[in-house]
């Protein structure tokens, strides 16, 4: 009997969420993704001193200094890791813009083009690669920008369906809507405990994938950040799905039957409503969404404390 995970990549494109690049050899995922927690947990390890290092010895003896010189060695660090998952998956590897960027559209835009130029200088096409910007306004308005360039984008850190809409009218390549995060507020909120089929996170997900399919957005769609098992069985089916290694080798321990849970035929005959994406709709209908909103500018925040951290580290390798 094939593996709960076998069945799985049937329905759905399975990708590894994690910055600890040997794991994925166990589980043969199709993409990677990497944030810079992932990357920071990664580079806390002895077996992964040796890529930093590499990356950091040429910058002893450089004339670089301060801001300038850590905003190099960051997107050098990035790419170092991502070069060597590309190594170990056979499609393409997300690669995350600062998120202290996340309100400035400038900003995210010429980040993104520094990060695919370092791939491209290693010989990497830019179908193998995908920016992870978060799903602000501005994030979102950066990603329509470097997808006219030909920089797909894969925009984070999403809670809401306004976050979704305007994804997709920006044309981008690829959103990941968060589960567990979602699922982990309302358990706060209301106290309450979820089934799979109950659980918010969960539903989310179901009523963003429905609603490309339903108006027929080509846009990709990732769901991220799982508690459970169940909460990646309950949706099977999806575009892809990024799953952590501890989740991944349970899915691999258990050869239960795995049946698709989404389909575009159910999501063409789902009742669901256009709505607005413009820049006022969306500002007011995030603000509306009390989870949205406060996951959303917890994880900048967690992002951009880690990214600081990884700065540290680089910092004390000089």
């Amino acid at each position: 009997m094939p593996t709960q995970l076998d069945q799985l990549k049937q329905y759905t494109t399975v990708v590894a969420d994690t910055g600890d690049f040997r794991q994925m050899e166990e589980f043969a995922p199709q993409d990677a993704t990497t944030n810079p927690s992932l990357i920071l947990a990664a580079a806390a390890k002895p077996e992964y001193r040796p890529i930093i290092e590499a990356v950091v010895e040429p910058y002893r003896r450089s004339s670089l200094r301060g801001a300038a010189l850590m905003d190099e060695l960051m997107n050098k660090v990035i790419v170092a890791f991502g070069l060597e998952i590309l190594k170990r998956v056979p499609g393409r590897v997300s690669s995350e813009v600062d998120a202290r960027l996340s309100f400035d559209t400038e900003g995210t835009v010429k980040k993104a083009r520094e990060i695919m130029a370092l791939y491209e200088q290693a010989g990497i096409p830019r179908q193998r690669v995908l920016i992870k910007i978060a799903s602000t306004w501005e994030g979102i308005r950066a990603a329509r920008q470097l997808e006219q360039e030909g920089i797909h984008c894969n925009l984070t850190l999403l809670f809401s369906l306004v976050q979704a809409v305007a994804c997709a009218e920006a044309g981008v390549r690829l959103i990941s809507p968060f589960v567990g995060r979602i699922l982990d507020w309302y358990r706060a909120s209301t106290g309450a405990e979820y089934t799979a089929e109950t659980d918010p996170g969960v539903l989310s997900v179901r009523t963003i994938y429905n609603y490309y399919k339903k108006f027929g957005y080509p846009v990709q769609i990732m769901g991220a950040s799982f508690r459970n098992k169940g909460e990646v069985l309950a949706l099977a089916g999806c575009d892809l799905l990024t799953i952590s290694p501890n989740l991944l080798a349970e899915l691999a321990a258990d050869d239960a039957p795995v049946q698709p849970m989404l389909s575009p035929e159910a999501a063409k005959a789902s009742d669901i409503e256009r709505i607005p994406a413009d820049e006022k709709s969306f500002r007011f209908l995030f603000n509306e969404d009390a989870m949205a909103t406060e996951k959303t500018a917890e994880g900048i925040r967690r992002f951009a404390a880690d990214i600081r951290k990884l700065e540290d580290l680089l910092g004390s390798m000089l």
